[in-house]
């Protein structure tokens, strides 16, 4: 790291978390505090002339969300660093922050020198995540090499909403996960069973966790 500090704003409306991430900042000797946002248009307001070079960014948010808020704004500040720091960790969400432009993903139980490093980390060029999250990542790119031959009749959208199911998710939750009505993943299901000649659920999960043979 430099000798200069770098400049950081915070994106958070829960205001305990938000004074606690400016403490970590405004304290350490490398950081400096530009300002905040409690919602997300405040930000695509007001964060496209800071000089900030790094933003800690909650999805959460009242109104436009984290993700939607990256995705906006990475077009007008292509050299600024997203750092999502979330309660959220869920695959999906994960996976469009980074979409989006994130270049970090840490959980909001990651502890204080946790913060610290991922900011340093992301001001040398790295990636921070939570190791939880780098799991999920791991998982997801590892799932297809394991994907049985039964999968290959199914779409990705079919083998996606699958994969949920095997993870527990109800209809209505997979829905708000690809914000789609909750009777188009039913008709996606009935699919799905048609196409692995199954029954239910059970036998649906169970082709979905072999391994390739």
């Amino acid at each position: 790291m430099s000798e200069t500090t770098v400049p950081i704003v915070i994106v958070e409306d829960t205001p305990d978390i938000f004074d606690y991430l400016r403490d970590i900042i405004t304290e350490h000797e490398g950081f400096e505090y530009t300002g905040g946002y409690r919602n997300g248009e405040d930000a695509l307001a007001f964060l496209p002339k800071s000089k900030a070079k790094i933003a800690i960014m909650d999805i959460r948010l009242p109104g436009i969300n984290g993700i939607e808020c990256v995705r906006k704004l990475k077009p007008l500040r292509p050299e600024m660093k997203f750092l999502m720091y979330t309660v959220v960790e869920d695959s999906n969400k994960i996976f469009e922050s980074l979409k989006a432009g994130a270049n970090g993903y840490i959980l909001k139980e990651a502890s204080r020198s946790k913060i610290i490093s991922s900011i340093e980390d992301l001001i040398e060029g790295g990636a921070p995540m939570s190791g939880s999250i780098a799991r999920k990542v791991i998982e997801f790119f590892q799932e297809p090499l394991s994907m049985n031959k039964e999968m290959e009749v199914l779409t990705d959208k079919e083998i996606n909403v699958l994969g949920m199911l095997s993870k527990g998710l109800l209809y209505r939750e997979i829905a708000d996960e690809l914000g789609i009505k909750e009777g188009t993943v039913k008709i996606h299901i009935h699919h799905i069973y048609q196409k692995l000649h199954v029954r239910n659920r059970t036998e649906a999960i169970d082709i979905y966790k072999k391994p390739n043979r």
